[in-house]
């Protein structure tokens, strides 16, 4: 996932700037139908049941990735610090149809509020009437790097 514009400026001043950040008590999953961006200008489900979901992450731990380097263009494996969700996540039941979901969002309050993280779906998946969305244990992948 990708962090927002509004949490990278917030965590660059709080650690270089002496800005105070409160963070939130809780963060929810929000559903998406087109990109949310770094912006947060995406559009949101709306309607039909849905309502966003609460997440809990586990603590950081190491992970390796396989990146291209910048300079070389050779594969290397690099560790970065990785949260994933510790629970799965189960959405309502739609009681009507939510569209197409393209991606989600890490989100700082149940309704309005601020976006923390975004990213894509592997595989998007049309929300039909009486479907259930489930986020697995470990499929939310958030890191700073």
């Amino acid at each position: 996932m990708n962090m927002s514009n509004y949490l990278a400026t917030a965590l660059l001043n709080q650690v270089f700037r002496n800005t105070a950040y409160t963070r939130p008590a809780k963060v929810y999953i929000a559903l998406y139908t087109s990109n949310p961006t770094a912006a947060d200008t995406g559009q949101e489900v709306s309607g039909g049941g849905y309502i966003r979901q609460e997440v809990t992450f586990g603590a950081p731990t190491s992970e390796n990735y396989q990146i291209f380097h910048p300079t070389t263009g050779q594969q290397v494996t690099v560790q970065k610090r990785t949260i994933k969700n510790s629970a799965d996540i189960v959405m309502p039941t739609a009681t009507a149809d939510w569209g197409q979901i393209t991606h989600m969002g890490v989100r700082d309050a149940a309704t309005g509020g601020n976006l923390l993280y975004f990213g894509a779906l592997e595989t998007p998946r049309s929300i039909l009437l009486n479907d259930i969305f489930k986020i697995l244990t470990g499929q939310i992948v958030c890191t700073l790097a």
